[in-house]
């Protein structure tokens, strides 16, 4: 109970800190009393269009009166932590690149190199204090991930969102626009549909794919409603079988490859008013088995490309699942780190 408290209270600050950066150093789009609940959105179409620089897609649609409405939502006070631990060992989709955690300065390293002169200096440092630092060699796809909306490109001119083109706006050191920094903070309703849960499964099968009347019918089981500027994560049962670190690689594999196929993406989007999807898999959309005809990532390069919604993977929903928490507040923040193409190894919350 006392780490309870102290998480929710540590919550409960950022979102305070989150919420002055929001209103005062971010123009709010909407509000007001006559203002739409989703301001953006229009049903049968989709999200936008926005201004010609935007990089921020759907996520315009956060304004002053919804996430006030997002956090007046919390009764309970608790906190889930949507986040998977990673290490070298964790799963991760085979296009990304394989990570490694390194000790750069250890104790005994640094009395070792003896290149650091204060630090061995007994005068100077007689309690021989020292410190850990690491080198970080890793992907900015992995772990609990948000994909920035430069991530999928289309066309001989490898376009992205609003039309902005690699060869204006690549560059050696990371993509230039729609990078990960551009992310802003996210404070929504959040929904689940548990579709494993639905389907009395513990994860689906390999290549399951969700259909728009999964989640239809997902959603009228659990008595949700899904309201146009929600987050949406959607339950397959594949990071049941995580553990301390995603190391079961043969495990998870079995069961990543389901998702959601376009249709389902078309309509969270252009009937529902999904600002953000997510899922518990390494990529959220429908992998076709062999048998199946094949395709290569539609819903990434609607949604990201063609909508301007982001896509959340690796998402930990077992302990929401488990306590039947269909709605509550969802917050996520990302990584500032620029002209990275997605916000990674993230710690998403959800509140109730």
């Amino acid at each position: 109970m006392k780490t309870l408290r102290c998480t929710t209270l540590i919550a409960g600050l950022g979102l305070a800190f989150v919420l002055g950066w929001l209103f005062s150093g971010r123009a709010v789009h909407g509000g007001g009393k006559d203002a739409p609940s989703a301001p953006g959105w229009t049903k049968g179409k989709g999200w936008g269009p926005w201004d010609d620089g935007d990089e921020i897609g759907a996520l315009n649609a956060m304004t002053a009166a919804s996430i006030k409405a997002a956090l007046a939502g919390i009764k309970q006070g608790k906190v889930y932590d949507l986040g998977t631990p990673y290490d070298a060992e964790s799963f991760k989709w085979p296009g990304h690149a394989p990570g490694a955690i390194m000790t750069f300065r250890g104790p005994e390293g640094v009395r070792r190199q003896g290149d650091f002169k204060a630090a061995n200096d007994p005068k100077l440092n007689p309690d021989r204090v020292a410190w850990h630092s690491c080198a970080l060699f890793i992907s900015d796809n992995i772990a609990t991930q948000i994909d920035g909306l430069a991530h999928i490109t289309s066309g001989d001119e490898n376009r992205w969102y609003n039309g902005f083109k690699e060869a204006d706006w690549g560059g050696n050191f990371g993509v230039r626009k729609c990078d990960a920094d551009s992310i802003p903070p996210i404070i929504t309703r959040g929904v689940l549909l548990d579709v494993a849960g639905f389907r009395k499964v513990d994860a689906l099968p390999a290549h399951y794919k969700i259909t728009a009347e999964d989640l239809q019918a997902t959603a009228e089981a659990q008595g949700t409603k899904i309201r146009p500027g929600d987050t949406v994560l959607i339950r397959t049962g594949t990071l049941r079988y995580w553990g301390p670190n995603g190391a079961d690689h043969k495990k998870i594999g079995e069961h990543d490859s389901a998702g959601i196929d376009l249709a389902a993406a078309r309509w969270l989007v252009e009937q529902q008013g999904a600002i953000l999807i997510a899922s518990d898999t390494s990529g959220l959309e429908h992998g076709p088995s062999a048998m199946e005809p094949q395709t290569f990532i539609p819903v990434h390069r609607y949604l990201l490309v063609q909508q301007g919604v982001h896509i959340g993977e690796f998402h930990h929903l077992e302990a929401l699942a488990k306590d039947r928490a269909y709605e509550f507040c969802y917050v996520c923040m990302t990584n500032r780190i620029r002209g990275a193409t997605a916000g990674f190894a993230l710690r998403p919350i959800a509140i109730r």
